[in-house]
């Protein structure tokens, strides 16, 4: 068999890929088959369509006839596309880190013909070059000793599958200690940078779940270090150049320690989790850029990545016309032209635009250093002169959408806008995320059962763990704000999947996938996060949120068991753990808010926007009619209003407050506690000075 066979794929990366001289094959049997008909390793190389690093490797070397002719030659090359099949991402992650690489893309993996992983990288330049060797050296080397000495990989594919069967069967059980949320999150803190924000380091990723994790922190202590380390790393992205001030929306990453130039991928799992943490911050500060970002975020999100007016494609590329940051970069010059009659200088002033540029001599735009003395009249100036530069920039050739639509992404911004919108009062906002919700359920959903990915008419590859967690998530937010049983209803259907097929019975966490129909069985349990927040902590929120609506105990017990089988992972791993770290503290202290009224009365909506007002991210809102009644064993069952007036109910645990009527009472008691500062201030403060 020869040829390129990636033509009939749907994947906007594998397409990209299908006019390469490389005789590629799409991951399966085939494959496989192949290979151990022809007595050749596989070649696997792993990439995304956003991916710079990914472009340079494909126009140095898969493009190259000579680099091709020996990969056809000598290996079975695989093309695999990392957010259709985030499982043999995984898998082959897991590989590259056991052979003391850094895991990455583009990543390439070679393996036995019965898929045994043995020898891994990421980049390889096409000729010896960044302290790498030649990619064709490399082919070489490999294929020699694959053919001449092949007992010399034993060693190699032996290491690996046993690391890896001991991951999947090993017992990482333990017991929930009540002071551990105490102690990991001060470990967190410890390791941000308290003057630019985020994980200390270049580049810098935004660690939204760690960010996350110490908000709650400080919500739940009152510790001002928590609020200042959350506050400055929002602050300091928001103003850098991460955030596109002229579009909207967030790139992947920043390679330098101030958030000034990003990698200029935008995710729309980046963007779904930037609108669900700026609103909780915009929640309790009221900082009007938080605010200003997530709705030009959002509308970044409506203008540029529906699909079919519906679902959400997944990226856009970080390079155009074959530079990265050509689209979203700009000169002195372009600028001058652009905003020819405004006050240029000042804009200029404002973000950080200089005639060498900070970019390759071209200018990221940034509001990093502050400039004193702005009125709203300046800011009104500088948002009409955003607008010419988005009306210019729309001239522009644009980076490349994969318009392949996710299972997990989609309803990871489902839930975001689910919570944003009521909170922000965009009802339009709740209805995108309605719309998303029933394309997903139409294009991916086959009964109670979910396919990961949906483009060009064709839905593939059974749902992971992933999918069905993010969508639960997303149905039970959909549910809170609108209030449509339906919601519920298909929570707990996918979370009846989850329980049925992904659950791991002897260790305990819910697998990765189901492994249908594939040709090497891939073992992955895990509560670590990667990209994006791991299934295993999502769904300890989605099980609470199912045990206090419906009181079921099953669900309680599912809670028990999934934090028992990762505890023991957590002080090892507390980085890669806040989403099962979050999760825990959802469990252990929700806030369950009930309100009785009729929804035609103002004063029922006064409540209501009482608890949209306060950042809780334990809360869990009810909002029933007045002959409406609550499970058995629910804490407010049997609750009424009082004098005939809407009324509201704060339960924790069991316990529930006395009635409430009034919005502004309702607002003061759901202030944040102020309780642990002592003991949290003087186990942050020592580190803060180093």
């Amino acid at each position: 068999m020869s040829g390129n066979l990636l033509a009939s794929e749907t994947s906007p990366y594998l397409l990209q890929h299908k006019d390469n001289p490389v005789h590629w094959r799409p991951w399966g049997a085939e494959a496989l088959d192949e290979a151990k008909r022809t007595n050749k390793p596989l070649l696997v190389s792993v990439g995304y369509a956003a991916c710079h690093w990914c472009h340079v490797m494909a126009h140095e070397s898969f493009e190259d006839p000579e680099t091709a002719d020996l990969m056809n030659e000598l290996f079975v090359s695989v093309k695999v596309d990392r957010e259709e099949r985030p499982d043999i991402d995984a898998w082959l992650q897991t590989a590259i880190t056991l052979t003391n690489e850094g895991g990455g893309w583009p990543l390439n993996v070679f393996l036995t013909p019965e898929g045994e992983p043995f020898w891994a990288g990421t980049y390889f330049p096409k000729n010896d070059n960044f302290g790498r060797p030649a990619f064709k050296s490399v082919l070489r080397e490999i294929a020699t000793r694959y053919r001449e000495n092949p007992d010399s990989i034993k060693p190699n594919t032996q290491r690996i599958q046993q690391i890896m069967d001991r991951a999947w069967s090993q017992n990482r059980s333990g017991k929930i200690d009540p002071l551990m949320l105490e102690q990991l999150s001060i470990a967190t803190a410890q390791r941000f940078d308290i003057f630019f924000g985020g994980i200390q380091g270049a580049p810098k990723f935004p660690s939204l779940p760690s960010l996350k994790l110490l908000w709650r922190a400080y919500l739940r202590t009152g510790t001002p270090q928590f609020l200042q380390i959350v506050m400055t790393s929002l602050d300091a992205m928001s103003r850098g150049g991460i955030y596109d001030h002229v579009g909207g929306g967030f790139a992947r990453y920043a390679v330098d320690e101030r958030w000034i130039v990003p990698h200029f991928e935008k995710m729309l799992s980046d963007n779904a989790q930037f609108i669900d943490m700026l609103t909780l911050a915009w929640q309790a500060s009221r900082t009007p850029m938080f605010r200003s970002h997530v709705e030009d975020t959002v509308a970044w999100l409506l203008r540029e990545m529906r699909v079919d007016g519906a679902g959400f494609a997944t990226s856009l590329d970080a390079d155009t016309e074959g530079e990265e940051g050509k689209y979203y970069t700009w000169t002195e010059a372009e600028l001058d032209t652009a905003l020819q009659g405004t006050m240029i200088p000042r804009f200029k002033q404002v973000y950080g635009v200089s005639t060498e540029g900070n970019f390759h001599g071209r200018n990221v735009l940034h509001r990093y250093i502050p400039v004193p003395n702005l009125s709203q009249a300046d800011e009104n100036l500088f948002a009409t002169q955003r607008k010419k530069l988005l009306a210019v920039r729309e001239t522009r050739e644009k980076p490349f959408r994969d318009d392949k639509v996710l299972a997990d992404w989609n309803g990871m911004m489902i839930a975001a806008l689910s919570f944003a919108g009521p909170v922000m009062q965009h009802p339009e906002w709740t209805d995108a995320a309605e719309k998303a919700f029933a394309y997903v359920c139409e294009k991916l959903g086959d009964g109670d059962r979910l396919f990961h990915t949906y483009r060009a008419g064709k839905r593939q590859h059974a749902g992971f763990s992933d999918d069905y967690a993010n969508m639960a998530l997303a149905a039970l937010m959909l549910f809170e704000a609108t209030q449509n049983r339906s919601y519920l209803e298909r929570a707990i259907a996918w979370t009846r999947v989850l329980d049925e097929d992904y659950w791991n019975i002897a260790q305990g966490g819910y697998a990765f996938s189901p492994n249908r129909n594939e040709p090497v069985e891939i073992k992955i349990r895990t509560a670590l996060d990667t990209q994006t927040p791991a299934a295993n902590g999502l769904m300890l929120e989605v099980l609470a949120r199912l045990y206090y609506l419906t009181g079921e105990q099953a669900y309680g017990d599912r809670i028990t068991a999934l934090a028992n089988a990762f505890s023991g992972d957590v002080n090892g791993a507390y980085l890669q753990m806040a989403t099962f770290l979050n999760g825990i503290e959802f469990c252990a202290n929700a806030v369950q808010v009930v309100i009785i009224g009729p929804n035609t009365d103002t004063r029922t909506h006064d409540l209501i926007n009482a608890v949209l007002g306060r950042s809780i991210p334990n809360r869990l809102l009810t909002i029933i009619a007045p002959d409406a009644i609550l499970p058995a064993t629910h804490p407010a069952h049997g609750k009424a209003m009082q004098n005939g007036q809407p009324t509201a109910y704060i339960c924790r645990g069991n316990i529930c407050s006395s009635p409430v009527t009034s919005a502004v009472t309702l607002s003061q008691a759901l202030q944040m506690p102020n309780t642990n500062q002592g003991a949290v201030q003087a186990a942050i403060a020592p580190r803060r000075g180093r």
